[in-house]
C-alpha cells in the first residue's frame, strides 16, 4: 500500500498517544521519544504489509510494544536504577503539590505489572477500545478487562483511594500521561 495524504495525516495524529504509551513503557521521555522515533520508521518502511481498513492506531501501537519489549530484552542485561535512588540524588526535589502527586501517581503506575500497566494505560490514557487493546496485546478482550480492573483496583490502594470509582472513565491517567507530556 502507498503512502497516501490520509494515511500519513494518520500516522501524525497518533503521534502524541504513541508518545504517551511509550512514556508509561520506559518511564524516560528521552527513551520514549527514540521509541516513537523507532515506531514510524519501522512503520513507514513496513507500510506494504499495514492492511487498508484495519486499525491504524492499534498497528502503530502494536509497533512500538514490540519495539519496547524488543529493547527491555536487550537492556535487561545492564544495570539500571530502578529505584530511582541514583537518579533522586542527581536533580531537586519538587516543591509543588502537584508534583509531588504526579510523581506518587508515577510511582504507583509504575509498582503495577507490565501486563496491567499496558492495558490501563491503553484503555484509559489512549482510548483504545478493550477490543483493540486486546488485539494490541495479543490477547482475549476479558483478559484486558481483568488486566485493567486488577490495575485500578490496585492503584487504588497503592494511593490510599477509597475505591476505584475516583478513577473515574479514566481522568486520572490521562491527566497524568495526557498529551505526551
Amino acid at each position: 500500500m502507498p503512502l497516501t495524504d490520509s494515511l500519513r495525516e494518520e500516522i501524525l495524529a497518533s503521534v502524541p498517544n504513541l508518545r504517551a504509551f511509550a512514556i508509561s513503557l520506559s518511564g524516560n521521555g528521552d527513551r520514549a521519544d527514540d521509541l516513537v522515533q523507532e515506531t514510524l520508521l519501522r512503520a513507514l518502511a513496513n507500510i506494504d504489509s499495514f492492511q487498508p481498513g484495519s486499525n491504524l492506531p492499534a498497528w502503530l501501537f502494536t509497533i512500538l510494544r514490540n519495539l519496547f519489549r524488543s529493547d527491555y530484552r536487550k537492556r535487561r542485561r545492564e544495570v539500571e536504577d530502578l529505584d530511582g535512588n541514583y537518579a533522586k540524588t542527581l536533580k531537586s526535589q519538587p516543591s509543588q503539590n502537584a508534583h509531588l502527586e504526579f510523581e506518587e501517581f508515577r510511582a504507583a503506575l509504575d509498582k503495577l505489572p507490565q501486563d496491567q500497566r499496558e492495558a490501563l494505560i491503553l484503555v484509559g490514557a489512549s482510548g483504545f477500545s478493550y477490543e483493540d487493546a486486546a488485539k494490541i496485546c495479543g490477547c482475549a478482550v476479558g483478559t484486558i478487562k481483568s488486566c485493567v480492573n486488577r490495575a485500578r483496583s490496585k492503584l487504588s490502594a497503592l494511593l490510599y483511594v477509597e475505591g476505584t470509582e475516583d478513577f473515574g472513565p479514566d481522568d486520572t491517567v490521562r491527566a497524568v500521561i495526557g498529551n505526551g507530556r
